[in-house]
């Protein structure tokens, strides 16, 4: 993508006067750090950090046969959700592999809030008008809101201060809400492990809400610790550890996936369930010091041949040793399997660990 297409969410001059560093991503001109990226993964395992997430997309679906059909869509049961409940869920293609991962809301019984990756709104969009049946209402929203990830073990109390007098949905709740004649969205999931929320608002309003949160207590944080954190917590990144070749099982995520229900490529996935798997998606982490791992970085046999490739990769903060991500043969993703991780031609040893990484206290 050319810079000329790389696009700003409304708080891109904010983060300049706070002093972040912009970086082109998925389309978009975001912050990857403030103080810097210790600094602000340490903020989020230890208090609480903000992140803008407006370059997500937001989708509504609406009608009396809108759960019907995004259960033929999506891999998750959508009929365990009640009204204010939400889960993370995959779309798929026909062979399938992964299109997008998402998180879908049941907001109204026949009302639904889908949160998108900020590369996919499109081909999202896309995929599923050229599916959907008429009686179904799919409306793209995704210029419509100012996104705030608020994450951490404060980010309640942080909550408290902007917001007070309303109390925070549950874990995997949304809500609804009016205030000054603002109609706000407040979701509680998160990417980081730790306890967060995630706050729309309409564009119009995000800097002043950015404000808020930041003089109540929340650092501003950017995508570089919001890489660590997550992969910290093996959480995957599509278009790296998810893509349109691997499927969910492989990913390690089936149980996102109601194989009971009819939805686009489950058959491919009932097979994978009986007849087993050629490959994983597997977590390595360093068994010494070595230079930090990174994406596409081969992994090979000790002292023999490559076998696969990193997904994904970073120097822990939490660990201070390397960890990564990487689909290997199933004969080489047993916990305790030893590897090595190529990085530029000098190869450091790794262990196959359990997910995750980071496990609290």
């Amino acid at each position: 993508m050319s810079d000329s297409a790389v696009k700003s969410t409304p708080l891109a001059d904010k983060h300049l006067s706070l002093g972040a560093k912009m970086v082109p991503f998925a389309g978009w001109n975001m912050p990857v750090q403030y103080t810097g990226i210790l600094d602000e993964h340490k903020a989020v395992r230890e208090a609480c950090g903000v992140f803008d997430i407006s370059h997500m997309g937001q989708f509504l679906v609406s009608g009396a046969n809108a759960a019907t059909w995004l259960n033929s869509m999506l891999t998750n049961d959508i009929n365990k959700l009640d009204v204010a409940q939400g889960q993370y869920s995959i779309m798929l293609n026909e062979k399938a592999g992964v299109i997008d991962d998402l998180i879908l809301y049941r907001s109204e019984p026949d009302t639904f809030f889908v949160v998108v990756n900020a590369s996919k709104i499109d081909e999202d969009y896309a995929w599923l008008m050229a599916h959907k049946p008429a009686d179904v209402c799919l409306e793209n929203h995704s210029d419509d809101y100012v996104g705030l990830a608020v994450q951490g073990p404060l980010s309640s109390e942080v909550f408290a201060k902007v917001i007070p007098g309303v109390t925070l949905p549950p874990r995997n709740g949304i809500a609804n809400i009016t205030l000054d004649g603002q109609d706000l969205i407040i979701c509680r999931t998160g990417y980081t492990g730790e306890d967060g929320f995630e706050f729309f608002c309409p564009a119009a309003d995000g800097v002043a809400w950015l404000e808020a949160f930041i003089a109540a207590g929340a650092k501003p944080c950017g995508l570089g610790a919001r890489d660590s954190l997550r992969l910290e917590m093996c959480y995957p990144l599509n278009g790296s550890d998810l893509s349109p070749e691997k499927t969910p099982l492989e990913a390690g995520l089936g149980f996102f996936c109601a194989l009971d229900t009819d939805f686009i490529g489950v058959e491919i996935l009932r097979d994978q369930k009986t007849n087993g798997l050629s490959q994983r998606l597997v977590a390595l982490e360093y068994t010494d010091k070595g230079a930090p791992p990174r994406s596409h970085y081969k992994v090979h046999t000790p002292g023999g041949d490559a076998i696969g490739e990193l997904t994904s990769g970073v120097l822990s903060p939490s660990m201070m040793k390397g960890i990564a991500m990487a689909y290997l043969p199933v004969d080489y993703t047993k916990v305790g399997t030893l590897l090595e991780i190529d990085v530029r031609g000098k190869k450091f040893p790794a262990i196959v660990v359990k997910k995750p990484f980071y496990k609290k206290a």
